[in-house]
């Protein structure tokens, strides 16, 4: 059952970014610019599957969650991680996204948000859980990568969200650290699916 859950994790969260991704790249105009949430707020022609995407995403995550149930707490933060993605899925930030204290915000805004940082944090928590666990495996090896990769990442995109605010870097640093993040997620499930690791029992 874990490798069933750990191969349709994997399946399930290359599915989202995917649709999210062309959510993304569609509409006319450069996708670099602006913050990856804007292509799921109100009047985007693409914002519904958008947002689809992401709570499909957010249902990957839980699945590869599930396949690592064997390590509580990494398993737990997934299941964490996983609510607060399909949260940032269910409520959209309005127009271009406003974020404090440089712009006026909405509950909603605010909502959204928190939502998505605090499920990169706890995703990233996850990460260094599986990591440290002690166990040898290819497994601890590509969530030690992707730590290394996504707290630096994330580090640099916080600041530049508190002391700068929109930003192209910012625009940049966010997809950067949104790519490892999908990459760990379906590197692990993929490894838990094929390989007799110790995590899955």
């Amino acid at each position: 059952m874990s490798r069933v859950a750990a191969i349709g994790g994997a399946a399930v969260v290359t599915a989202g970014a995917v649709i999210m991704l062309v959510a993304l790249v569609a509409p006319a105009g450069s996708w670099w610019d602006g913050y990856v949430s804007e292509a799921g707020t109100a009047g985007q022609p693409y914002a519904i599957p958008y947002r689809l995407g992401l709570v499909m995403l957010a249902a990957g995550v839980a699945l590869v969650g599930q396949a690592l149930r064997a390590l509580k707490l990494a398993s737990a933060a997934l299941f964490v991680a996983a609510g607060l993605a399909a949260v940032s899925g269910l409520v959209a930030c309005t127009d271009s996204c406003p974020l404090p204290p440089y712009e006026p915000t909405t509950l909603a805004d605010v909502v959204h948000a928190a939502a998505s940082v605090l499920g990169m944090v706890v995703l990233a928590g996850a990460m260094a859980l599986v990591w440290l666990s002690g166990l040898r495996t290819a497994v601890t090896r590509l969530a030690g990568v992707a730590v290394f990769l996504t707290v630096p990442l994330g580090a640099v995109l916080g600041l530049l969200m508190l002391f700068v605010g929109r930003s192209g870097f910012g625009a940049l640093v966010e997809r950067a650290v949104l790519f490892v993040a999908v990459c760990w997620l379906v590197g692990t499930g993929l490894l838990l699916g094929v390989r007799r690791a110790a995590y899955v029992h």
